[in-house]
């Protein structure tokens, strides 16, 4: 089985436990702030869920584009840039956001906010020379 392979039975796992328990997880994911996010995919259409773990910043959720801090960007973020309308499912609420890609300073402050939180996202910055982007999701009314 090829990493990818296993990383999307993973997801789609979490994805089935998540809904299923309206939010909540067990395993390496229990207690930690997670959301489902799906957008439009930029070649296919398609819609794409990811579980991701967000933090907050006022009324905005905030994700982030590290993919483990790999070489490239999560195909997400190329969706959500091609795209910006996604649904968010957040515990068992589920509603529609816009997504957008801070600036500098804006950029940094939001990336150190959720790496103070959880520290893996400054290993993860470490691992790369891209710039990992911030996503800031806002509501729709």
């Amino acid at each position: 089985m090829s990493g990818t392979s296993e990383l999307n039975t993973f997801n789609e796992r979490l994805i089935a436990e998540y809904r299923a328990n309206g939010g909540r997880v067990t395993g390496q994911f229990a207690g930690a702030p997670l959301l489902l996010l799906t957008t439009t995919g930029a070649k296919s259409g398609r819609a794409r869920t990811m579980p991701l773990v967000y933090s907050r910043d006022g009324d905005h959720l905030v994700v982030i584009a590290s993919k483990g801090g790999a070489p490239t960007n999560p195909d997400w973020y190329h969706n959500l840039v091609a795209n910006p309308e996604v649904t968010v499912e957040l515990g068992a609420e589920t509603f529609r956001a816009r997504a957008s890609v801070p600036g500098e300073p804006e950029r940094t402050r939001l990336y150190d906010q959720q790496a103070t939180l959880m520290p893996g996202f400054a290993e993860y910055q470490k691992k790369t020379t891209r710039q990992i982007p911030v996503v800031v999701l806002e509501r729709l009314a």
